[in-house]
């Protein structure tokens, strides 16, 4: 089982990047998918979260109106439009599938215990916005 991230690199701010979660083992379907975002010496933060019910999102503050959560499903693929892209979106962005059934807004705001408990984690991409 493998979950794989993609898409990050250097960009200038206002520019846009798509990242994107594919899985192999597993069907991304049965999982709520979330991108988390780590600085050096933080915890990661949720930045948006897709359930796999009913397709419903959540952003953080700062992602809305920026950032689009989506999934492929023939491809088992989650993407990360992200757009208008400021300093401050630096970061890791790992992808997380979960099965617990938290809400997309409760899988956001995980604590670090419970990001403990995700069933897979991707390795992460780097995103540097920089001028």
């Amino acid at each position: 089982v493998q979950l794989v991230e993609s898409g990050g690199g250097l960009v200038q701010p206002g520019g846009s990047l798509r990242l994107s979660c594919t899985a192999s083992g597993l069907d991304l379907d049965y999982y709520a998918i979330g991108w988390f975002r780590q600085d050096p010496g933080k915890e990661r933060e949720g930045v948006s979260c897709i359930s796999s019910s009913d397709g419903s999102t959540y952003y953080a503050d700062s992602a809305k109106g920026r950032f689009t959560l989506s999934r492929d499903t023939a491809k088992n693929t989650v993407y990360l439009q992200m757009n208008s892209l400021k300093p401050e979106d630096t970061g890791v962005y790992y992808c997380a599938a979960d099965s617990r059934g938290y809400t997309v807004q409760a899988m956001c705001a995980m604590t670090p215990y419970q990001l403990g408990g995700v069933d897979y984690w991707g390795r992460g991409t780097l995103v540097t916005v920089s001028s």
